[in-house]
């Protein structure tokens, strides 16, 4: 991965409709969207691939009436990804995660699995009731995933573009989402930029000055 070019770069706003993913380097891209970390394993997310012309434009049309700049992004790119995360986590999503764990062999020692077992559920339950912000915990895992995918995007020659306008009611709506136990957290267009809009002016931050503190 060339750092320095990723760094002078600007995101891509605009796609080129006339270019798809090559399906080898969109099932890369999807595995390693399903190997991504989340904290205690815990795999909040489900994830909606569109490429159809049909999926596209029902995600388009149902961005909401503020947000529809944003439907030439989505029908140009080559895919969007509608990344959700789990409203709650109920006992048998816990259930199947710990028995694909098991399944797996993630721990050789059983009596390890066992305590893993025991301190995710203590985890889960100060999110809960203690710090009262289980879903938010879970949507963060969501953006780690999806930005760990953008790096993984850029390292197959594939510009990712994160979108957060859109009206998740009316999305979730469109794809009949919340009847699955999830809700719309973010958009991940995928595709190669349309070369004639691009920003071609320098990237502007903030000095390291001002950024970064070392002790």
């Amino acid at each position: 991965m060339d750092l320095d070019k990723l760094m002078s770069k600007h995101l891509s706003r605009y796609f080129d409709g006339s270019r798809t993913i090559p399906d080898e380097t969109l099932q890369q891209l999807l595995k390693f969207l399903r190997s991504a970390p989340t904290s205690t394993n815990i795999q909040p997310n489900h994830f909606y691939v569109l490429s159809t012309r049909e999926g596209k434009e029902r995600l388009a049309a149902n961005l909401g009436e503020r947000f529809q700049d944003n439907a030439e992004k989505v029908l140009n790119a080559s895919h969007t990804i509608i990344l959700t995360t789990r409203a709650d986590i109920p006992e048998h999503h816990l259930d199947a995660v710990f028995a694909k764990e098991r399944a797996d062999g993630r721990f050789a020692d059983a009596a390890k699995q066992e305590r893993w077992e025991f301190m995710t559920r203590d985890f889960l339950n100060l999110r809960r009731y203690g710090y009262k912000d289980e879903y938010h915990w879970m949507e963060k895992q969501t953006y780690m995933v999806m930005g760990l995918t953008m790096m993984a995007a850029a390292e197959l020659g594939v510009e990712a573009m994160p979108l957060e306008g859109f009206d998740p009611v009316s999305v979730d709506k469109a794809f009949d989402i919340r009847a699955t136990g999830y809700t719309t957290t973010v958009l991940l267009a995928l595709g190669y930029p349309d070369e004639a809009k691009q920003y071609k002016t320098p990237v502007s931050r903030f000095e390291p000055e001002r950024l970064f503190t070392f002790a």
